[in-house]
C-alpha cells in the first residue's frame, strides 16, 4: 500500500462515530486567534526561512482538543494541538503543526494505520475496584474511570497496541498521562517530527522545535469533576485583558540521534535555540471564515525548512490534504513546497 493509500485509509479509520465529517477527523474542536511572530536576533544565523530573517510575521493559531469527537469535552484528559500559519512578506504562508506529547506512537505509515484501527473507539467498559487490585498487584496500572457521559474510549485499544508494540508504549504512556490543561496558552506544544533548516551560511542541520507558553504550564486539578466547555470563553476572555505568548524552543539534533523516528525522543540535553516570540492578541469574532476552513498541512513549508525523510511526516502531509478535501476545506496552498 502506498502512501496515497494509507492516508486515505488513515483519514477514515481516524473519524470517529460520535464525530462529524465535515469537521476534522482528529482535533475536530478548536478554535483560532491572531497575532504575531517576532524572531530572536539569532534566529536567522540558523534558519534562513523569512519568518526568523523579518521583523516580525502575522499570524494565525488554532487551537484544539485532540478528540475527533464533535461534542466540546475540554475537561478531558486530551492530547491538544496548536497550529500555527506565518504570513510571510511575499504573500505565501508556512506552517508549524504541534501537539502536547512529545513523541508520536509509531515510526512508519504502516505501523500508524495499525494503531489507529487498533485505538479506534470501543465501548468503554471501565475496571470493577478488584480488577484494578489484581492490575496494581502485577504492576500493572489501573484503567481510568469513565468520565460522565463517556461511552467510547480509544483507551482500551491503545494500551493493547503498545503492549504488543514497544516503540508505542512512551507516547501512549504519555498520552494516558496527559490530563487538561486550565487553558490553551498554559500548555507547551510539540512539532514531534524532524526538520531540516538551512541558515544563512548554507550550513544544514536537523532539529526539532516546540511552543513553551510564558505563563507556564498548568493542568486541571484531577480530583474536580471535569467542565466540557471552557478552554474557548477562557482564551477569548483572556485575549480581552492580555496578549499571550510562547517562546519557539528548536533542539538541534546531533550524530546517532534518530531524525526519521518521530516515536524516539532525543536526549534532554541537546542544545536548544530561542526562535523567537509569538503573541497572540485577538480572537477572530466568525472562526469559521477565518480559521475552521483554513487547512493547515505540516509540509506547508518554506525556502530555509524542508521535511525530514521521516515517513510518518511524510505520511501525514498526505492525509491533511485527504481531510481537507473530505470536509470541503479551502485547499492547502502548496506554492512553495
Amino acid at each position: 500500500m502506498g502512501n496515497a493509500d494509507i492516508a486515505e485509509e488513515l483519514v477514515r479509520v481516524l473519524q470517529r462515530p460520535d464525530g462529524d465529517k465535515m469537521l476534522r477527523p482528529v482535533h475536530s474542536v478548536g478554535i483560532s486567534a491572531t497575532g504575531f511572530f517576532a524572531p530572536s536576533p539569532i534566529a536567522r544565523n540558523f534558519c534562513a526561512a523569512d519568518h526568523f530573517c523579518s521583523d516580525r510575521s502575522d499570524v494565525i493559531v488554532r487551537f484544539s482538543n485532540g478528540s475527533g469527537a464533535a461534542a466540546v469535552h475540554d475537561g478531558w484528559s486530551d492530547v491538544r494541538g496548536m497550529a500555527v500559519r506565518f504570513h510571510l512578506r511575499d504573500g505565501t504562508d508556512t506552517d508549524l503543526i504541534s501537539m502536547t506529547l512529545p513523541e508520536f506512537f509509531a515510526p512508519t505509515p504502516e505501523a500508524f494505520l495499525d494503531f489507529a484501527e487498533m485505538a479506534a473507539p470501543k465501548p468503554y467498559k471501565g475496571q470493577t475496584p478488584w480488577q484494578k487490585i489484581f492490575g496494581l498487584l502485577h504492576l500493572i496500572l489501573p484503567m481510568r474511570d469513565p468520565y460522565p457521559g463517556e461511552t467510547i474510549s480509544p483507551d482500551a485499544g491503545a494500551i493493547q497496541f503498545a503492549d504488543e508494540n514497544a516503540f508505542a508504549q512512551l507516547g501512549v504512556l504519555q498520552a494516558a498521562d496527559i490530563g487538561a490543561p486550565v487553558s490553551y496558552v498554559r500548555e507547551a506544544y510539540h512539532a514531534v517530527h524532524t526538520f531540516v533548516v538551512t541558515g544563512l551560511d548554507g550550513t544544514k542541520r536537523w532539529v526539532r522545535f516546540s511552543w513553551q507558553p510564558i505563563a507556564g504550564v498548568l493542568k486541571t486539578d484531577p480530583t474536580e469533576p471535569p467542565v466540557d466547555d471552557y478552554l474557548r470563553q477562557e482564551l477569548k476572555d483572556r485575549l480581552a485583558d492580555e496578549p499571550a505568548r510562547f517562546s519557539l524552543m528548536m533542539m538541534i539534533g546531533e550524530v546517532g540521534d534518530d531524525f526519521n523516528d518521530s516515536a524516539r525522543p532525543w536526549p534532554p540535553h541537546r542544545q536548544r535555540i530561542m526562535m523567537g516570540m509569538l503573541t497572540l492578541d485577538a480572537v477572530p469574532v466568525d472562526q469559521d471564515a477565518a480559521c475552521e476552513k483554513l487547512s493547515f498541512n505540516p509540509g506547508l513549508l518554506t525556502e530555509g525548512i524542508a521535511l525530514s525523510d521521516d515517513p510518518v511526516l511524510k505520511v501525514r502531509v498526505d492525509a491533511y490534504q485527504v481531510s481537507s478535501k473530505w470536509r470541503g476545506a479551502t485547499p492547502c496552498p502548496f506554492s512553495r513546497r
